[in-house]
């Protein structure tokens, strides 16, 4: 019966191979890999608090650095609000200019002018009427006349030529323009040439 003892030695192999059968299921290892699981969701968990703390640091130096561009931006403005002031002054100052050299470079044509009609010959007919459209348009630029009489004298406006004595009169002057002077605004263009009565 040398064939039964072979089933029964493959029986029993048949059945020293089971447990390694059940064994080999095994290989997920059910219970390693929810320790594995478990360790790994803490070291998940305790990553996650780390990055919390970096954030509340990463909040305060971001915070900081809004802080910082935030004075930056302001004084940025603040160095534009002055250059445009700036360059606003200037552009004022540099139309004045222009103005001023106009003027200026027309005052001998006003001299004419006050010549011609102290000699009657802007009385009438068309060269007066030129001469007043000039006059009246250099007013809109700011252009006045010096040419009072009666007034006392302003050294920052007038040019005493002449002194001579005066009657009933307390202080010096103007008794007679003999040249006109012209301002623009505060700035005088040219003083007024003038006699000064002087008190006797």
């Amino acid at each position: 019966m040398p064939h039964h003892g072979n089933e029964a030695e493959h029986s029993e192999e048949e059945r020293g191979n089971e447990p390694q059968e059940t064994a080999a299921p095994a290989e997920g290892n059910a219970a390693p890999t929810d320790g594995d699981a478990l360790s790994q969701a803490e070291e998940i968990l305790n990553g996650v608090e780390v990055p919390a703390e970096e954030s509340v640091a990463s909040g305060a130096a971001a915070e900081a650095q809004a802080a910082e561009l935030r004075n930056d931006l302001l004084r940025l403005q603040a160095e534009y609000v002055n250059y445009r002031k700036r360059v606003e002054r200037d552009r004022a100052v540099a139309g004045e200019m222009a103005v001023i050299g106009v003027l200026n470079s027309l005052l001998p044509v006003l001299d004419d002018v006050d010549a011609a009609r102290q000699h009657g010959d802007l009385e009438d007919g068309p060269f007066a009427a030129i001469a007043t459209k000039l006059e009246n348009a250099l007013k809109t630029y700011g252009l006045e006349r010096i040419a009072d009489t009666g007034v006392e004298f302003d050294p920052t406006i007038h040019e005493a030529l002449i002194q001579q004595p005066g009657e009933d009169i307390e202080v010096d002057t103007v008794s007679q323009v003999l040249r006109s002077g012209y301002r623009s605004g505060e700035r005088v263009l040219r003083a007024a040439q003038v006699i000064v009565a002087v008190p006797a």
